[in-house]
């Protein structure tokens, strides 16, 4: 059994890498493609529905896909410095792939606006953070203008590289499936990852690697939903802090990628999406992040509208894990400690109430 090396190492050959390139990696990719049992039952639908579960990677979210591939390239050009604006999870990941690298990492994060978990990692990995009075958007302008001024690489998703390497994850996909899904549901914020999954699904359509192609379904919160409302939006809301973005960096690829594909754009409430992150932990026993969530909650509305029909395969991406939040998680449980004494008699009493002995 051949050992694995993470994205670029498996998929050379489909990315901008040279022979004698040194790749900073660790191990990212290679996430499973989970098949959902109990969801499709509870909606009473003849679906294959399945969630790719990119919080598996090393910094528990997608972006660790597109940071190899970055930070990688700005190793070989000799950066020794790399720049991102970030909504937490990017922060994250330049912050681990930096420290890899031995190289520096500044961050731009929004005070107050950031899910502590992801913070904790671009601390501990020794990023320097900077937080602005201002949300990502401003963030993102701040960062564009610094990379032309001074000697770091920008690693935000316009830097394209990044893309690159996210387009692995529907490579990856065909793979398992054997086929392109019907429909292909992501959470939508600054669009570079609908953005690359499409890339990455024409490629190997392109090379005769698969037949068909899916139907790409963004979907956003209600309060950060410039793609469903037409237009940036300047002061977006939302509980889901992973696309709390209304000025998409990304946004002519992806209306690129909807228009191609015969896909659309939707949005969800809050509520919404809290509820599939719930349902998804409970039935299931999967746990993502609010922003992931919005592409289950998304497919399932779909799905019982008759939007996205019976008999389709359907695939979910959940970008990030569940303990880059965990305040959110733990306001919303169904389920809150009991407090008990320490007897045998307690516990015994508890257990038997709930399992009706």
């Amino acid at each position: 059994m051949s050992e694995y090396n993470g994205i670029i190492e498996r998929y050379r050959e489909r990315l901008p890498i040279g022979a004698g390139t040194r790749i900073v990696s660790l191990c990212e990719g290679g996430t499973p493609l989970l098949r959902l049992h109990h969801i499709p039952a509870l909606l009473g639908k003849d679906i294959a529905l399945y969630v790719k579960y990119e919080g598996l990677n090393p910094t528990g979210s997608f972006k660790d896909r597109g940071m190899t591939m970055a930070v990688t390239k700005a190793v070989e050009e000799g950066s020794r410095a790399i720049l991102c604006a970030s909504t937490g999870n990017t922060s994250a990941s330049a912050a681990a792939y930096a420290a890899r690298a031995g190289i520096r990492a500044f961050v731009l994060i929004p005070e107050g606006k950031i899910a502590l978990g992801k913070l904790a990692q671009a601390v501990l990995h020794g990023a320097l953070v900077m937080q602005i009075q201002g949300n990502f958007d401003v963030g993102m302008r701040l960062v564009k203008d610094v990379a032309v001024r001074l000697p770091v690489t920008l690693v935000n998703s316009v830097n394209p590289y990044r893309l690159e390497g996210q387009k692995t994850a529907a490579f990856e996909v065909i793979e398992a499936l054997g086929r392109a899904p019907d429909f292909h549901c992501l959470p939508v914020g600054n669009a570079g990852n609908i953005t690359a999954y499409w890339m990455g699904y024409r490629e190997y359509h392109r090379h005769g690697l698969v037949e068909g192609l899916p139907r790409m379904c963004g979907f956003q919160a209600s309060g950060a939903a410039p793609f469903v409302r037409g237009h940036p939006i300047d002061h977006p809301e939302t509980v889901a802090t992973a696309i709390r973005i209304g000025h998409p960096q990304s946004w002519d690829l992806a209306l690129r990628a909807q228009a191609e594909s015969g896909g659309w754009f939707d949005e969800l409430s809050d509520p919404e999406i809290l509820a599939a992150q719930r349902l998804l932990a409970e039935q299931e026993g999967i746990f993502c992040e609010p922003a992931s969530a919005a592409s289950l909650a998304g497919a399932m509305r779909d799905v019982q509208r008759g939007k996205i029909p019976e008999g389709s395969l359907v695939v979910c991406t959940l970008t990030g894990h569940g303990l880059k939040d965990p305040d959110i998680a733990i306001a919303q449980s169904s389920a809150p400690p009991l407090k008990i004494e320490a007897r045998l008699a307690e516990v015994e009493r508890v257990i038997a109430g709930e399992i009706g002995s």
